[in-house]
């Protein structure tokens, strides 16, 4: 009987593109299998929001949909001007990471968009109450026509377990 040399063996099991555990099931390669986890989330019993998720979790990251200051359970905006819109879309955003097993200090990235340039020292007043010490990285622009007439929308990356 022949024996075939160890790294002859070794290469087809590398290059084969499939590995067996010790059932004698094939299972998809390694590249298949190191994909991340992804899970779109949307939470139960409340009215779709709309052509998206309310997050999406890709392994250890959950990617939050663009948040404005609507008060729960409303199409309504929060009064108060810029400042009142701003709290209640950091207050939407802090519910949304709790209810995915997040919260702000899980925060890594926020992309903020305001109807009117001109207000972005108030917008600025009230994100600070809300990351006081580190502050995630952040991108920021000016913008025309957002959701229900919102002075504001922002949308967070936050690392979940």
């Amino acid at each position: 009987m022949t024996r075939l040399p160890a790294f002859f063996l070794l290469f087809v099991l590398v290059f084969s593109g499939c590995e067996s555990d010790h059932s004698g099931q094939e299972h998809a390669s390694n590249a298949e299998q190191d994909r991340p986890f992804v899970e779109f989330l949307n939470p139960e019993g409340l009215e779709e929001p709309g052509p998206f998720s309310d997050a999406v979790r890709v392994g250890n990251l959950l990617f939050l949909s663009g948040k404005i200051g609507i008060l729960p359970g409303t199409r309504t905006l929060a009064e108060g001007g810029i400042e009142g819109e701003s709290r209640q879309t950091m207050e939407n955003i802090k519910a949304t990471l709790e209810r995915w097993d997040s919260s702000l200090d899980r925060v890594v990235k926020c992309t903020v968009m305001i109807d009117e340039i001109t207000e972005w020292g108030a917008f600025n007043e009230v994100y600070v109450e809300y990351f006081p010490d580190n502050k995630p990285a952040r991108s920021a622009f000016g913008a025309d026509g957002l959701a229900l007439g919102a002075a504001v929308e922002v949308e967070c990356i936050a690392t979940v377990d």
